[in-house]
């Protein structure tokens, strides 16, 4: 009976590892940020991209309105950014958020909630 409930939690738990090491693959160092080589497979809505960065472990997160926008300037030495909008984790009130486009460069709100945007994981590094 102990081995039955091992196989589906190793099975699980290897498939949150897989996709984390997918998301981050190799990091790209912009300044003392890093940013993980690739999006998360989904769009979606704010909330979720908050919890999908900070799942990732390690001090990974939603990147800034001024760190997104650091991210689409560096956008071709990163690379494999979509042609879409991205989420930043500023927020303007309790129901909207800063976005960036990267089809364009730039910033706008949007529902947090109802709105859905690709997300790309950041964090700080020591210079």
């Amino acid at each position: 009976m102990k081995t039955l409930i091992f196989i589906p939690f190793f099975f699980i738990c290897s498939i949150v590892m897989a996709q984390s090491s997918n998301i981050i693959g190799t990091p790209v160092k912009i300044g003392n940020l890093e940013v993980a080589q690739r999006d998360f497979p989904n769009r979606m809505e704010w909330n979720a991209a908050v919890k999908a960065c900070s799942d990732l472990g390690n001090g990974w997160r939603l990147p800034t309105r001024d760190e997104l926008n650091l991210l689409y300037v560096n956008r071709e030495k990163i690379g494999y950014f979509a042609n879409n909008d991205y989420w930043s984790s500023t927020e303007v009130d309790a129901d909207n958020a800063w976005r960036q486009y990267f089809n364009g460069g730039f910033q706008a709100t949007l529902f947090k909630v109802r709105g859905f945007a690709n997300v790309r994981a950041v964090r700080t590094v020591k210079p």
